[in-house]
């Protein structure tokens, strides 16, 4: 299996904290991928012959789908050959960019044709169609891009500076030494993502 950890474009470093890729091309290997809590919700697209498959809820995953925060570990297996791509989101992403309550899917998967937009339609006509890794990526990117410009206004882009001051200090920052940092350093916390 091939992995690879890629840093998402700087246009969507605001709300896409990493991007995963995974491949195999044994077409007798089985890859059993497991996934544990990490607080983030995510965006997947993947191509594979026999399907992806999550336990334990035993479940086959669209092509192109959300998942929401893992609460519990999962597995996620593949039979044969396959190609995935993840972007990892950071939490407030789900509610502002996708209208979806992230609780409601927690520990389970949204299927993004649900939302009967064209912009997903489009996208995920065009991603089994491109040749390489790094076109998918590009074609995600521009994706949640797009999803991104249409819905800046309504952003409260102090949330994700402060996920990203506490990601920073390793979650170390009380509540209190936040607010404090917030109030007495003059909006230290623009500076501190733009330093990023």
């Amino acid at each position: 299996m091939n992995f690879q950890n890629i840093n998402p474009d700087k246009s969507v470093s605001l709300f896409v904290k990493s991007i995963w890729v995974f491949e195999e091309n044994n077409e007798e290997q089985r890859t059993i991928l497991p996934f544990f809590a990490d607080g983030f919700p995510g965006l997947i697209y993947y191509e594979a012959v026999k399907g992806m498959t999550v336990f334990p809820q035993d479940k086959i995953m669209p092509p192109f789908f959300i998942y929401g925060q893992t609460i519990s570990p999962i597995e996620v297996v593949f039979e044969g050959s396959y190609k995935m791509i993840v972007f990892q989101l950071y939490p407030f992403i789900l509610k502002r960019f996708f209208n979806i309550d992230p609780k409601t899917i927690n520990d389970n998967c949204y299927d993004l044709q649900q939302l009967n937009d064209t912009e997903i339609s489009a996208t995920s006509s065009q991603l089994p169609l491109s040749n390489t890794t790094e076109r998918r990526i590009e074609l995600i990117t521009a994706f949640l891009s797009s999803v991104f410009e249409a819905k800046r206004q309504t952003l409260d882009f102090k949330i994700k500076q402060a996920l990203q001051l506490t990601m920073d200090n390793k979650g170390q920052l009380s509540i209190k030494d936040l607010c404090r940092r917030w109030i007495t350093k003059d909006n230290c916390l623009s500076k501190t993502c733009a330093g990023k």
